[in-house]
């Protein structure tokens, strides 16, 4: 499998993806029938595999899994017996799709019985019903699945960086999208919920607690191409003004989300740069702004092969600070700290708005540099050259500002309403 990232034009398959989201429905409405309830709907996702999209093991007869194969086109199920079934992927009509997969479940030992109506699609129609004809375009297939590998692999790396409770990186069938989700580890209010499609209780299951979440939609439900998208429930004051990465990103009013438009991360210089900004830049906005305990929830990206290192604080004894010291680079209108360490770097970027303001607009702390206060140490520079040069500060940066509310002390030299 390519690392590269392949074009998508949802328009021109549109048809044969609405196919195969009702297709993994069926599926997905299988496994949520035959598998115990786990927290947020983990139970029914699938996951993504260098073959196409698996189920992993469903509880029934002695155990089954469901391979949609997006190389060789097929469906395939396997039991924990040894028997194996498949049927072929292609032109066809849902109905169709259906009985073919009650046969498999069958053949396979299995009880196919399940809910037998989609969720989260307008209008409706029961699988076995739905007659209508629809296509298969394998290229567009191969092409999805090339791309779910590549974004699979990214979220799969931004989700090393958390050590609060996260959910695996999964496709959801009802809403069609690959999404990871980060959990504070506070309650939520009960979710509005009344998503068309959704049952009530099902939604407010999910947002029980707190989360930042992001992920990937091929298109559809109002996206007339496939993009990335992130939100946070609650939606913290601020948010849908957060400064986020890449600029291509942009709050949209109907879906209440930041989306990125996927042609923005494929054709970029660095594509997997380009969307762990995205992933980054929206976390954090929702993190600070909503007032995360961010040195207790987070540490630096996993590497292969080396286990992470214990958390000091954890074990009583402080943070290991760096000691580069941060440096100041002031210019008649703009100016910016950082810190250096082992050839990383940090830096925080203001504006200056008259003789006696300076804005903060920007906190960048790469993977490798977080766990060690080094965002905090830039802050505080900025609040210590405030003070002696007699200045105020306004902390538009999402970061500045979480760290200057954490700290009472530093308070004195923001700008007086």
């Amino acid at each position: 499998m390519s690392n590269k990232w392949p074009r998508l034009d949802y328009l021109s398959w549109r048809e044969t993806c609405s196919a195969l989201h009702l297709y993994l429905q069926v599926a997905g409405k299988y496994r949520l029938a035959h598998t115990p309830w786990l927290n947020h709907s983990w139970n029914a996702t699938f996951y993504v595999t260098p073959a196409g999209l698996t189920s992993s093991a469903i509880p029934d007869a002695s155990g089954i899994e469901i391979l949609f194969d997006l190389h060789d086109h097929k469906v395939i199920g396997v039991s924990g017996d040894g028997r194996r079934a498949s049927f072929a992927l292609g032109p066809s009509t849902v109905a169709e799709f259906h009985d073919h997969f009650v046969q498999l479940i069958a053949e396979l030992g299995g009880a196919p019985d399940f809910h037998g109506q989609p969720n989260e699609v307008p209008n409706p129609v029961p699988f076995s019903e739905d007659r209508r004809d629809r296509p298969y375009d394998r290229d567009a297939v191969q092409r999805f699945h090339q791309a779910l590998m590549a974004i699979d692999r990214v979220l799969k790396t931004f989700r090393t960086s958390f050590l609060g409770k996260s959910s695996p990186v999964h496709l959801f069938w009802g809403s069609f999208d690959l999404a990871v989700t980060r959990f504070s580890g506070r309650r939520a209010p009960i979710h509005p919920a009344g998503i068309p499609g959704l049952p009530d209780g099902v939604a407010q299951e999910a947002y029980d607690r707190e989360v930042s979440s992001a992920g990937f939609w091929p298109g559809g439900g109002g996206l007339d191409y496939p993009a990335f998208y992130a939100y946070a429930y609650p939606t913290p004051n601020g948010f849908r003004g957060a400064t986020v990465e890449p600029d291509a990103a942009f709050w949209h009013e109907s879906l209440s989300e930041f989306v990125l438009p996927y042609e923005a991360v494929q054709s970029a210089d660095g594509p997997d740069e380009a969307l762990m900004a995205f992933l980054v830049s929206t976390y954090e906005a929702a993190a600070d702004l909503g007032k995360w305990d961010r040195d207790l929830l987070e540490c630096t990206h996993g590497r292969k092969g080396k286990a992470r290192a214990p958390d000091a604080e954890h074990l009583g004894n402080p943070i290991r600070l760096v000691n580069e010291k941060v440096e100041r680079e002031d210019g008649s209108s703009k100016g910016r700290y950082r810190i250096t360490v082992d050839g990383v770097e940090a830096e925080m970027t203001y504006s200056r708005a008259g003789k006696d303001l300076i804005i903060i607009d920007h906190t960048d702390v790469p993977a490798a540099l977080r766990g060690q206060k080094v965002g905090e140490r830039l802050v505080r520079q900025a609040v210590e050259d405030a003070r002696r040069d007699g200045l105020e500060i306004i902390p538009l940066c999402p970061f500045a500002k979480a760290q200057i509310g954490r700290h009472p002390e530093w308070q004195d030299v923001l700008r007086k309403s």
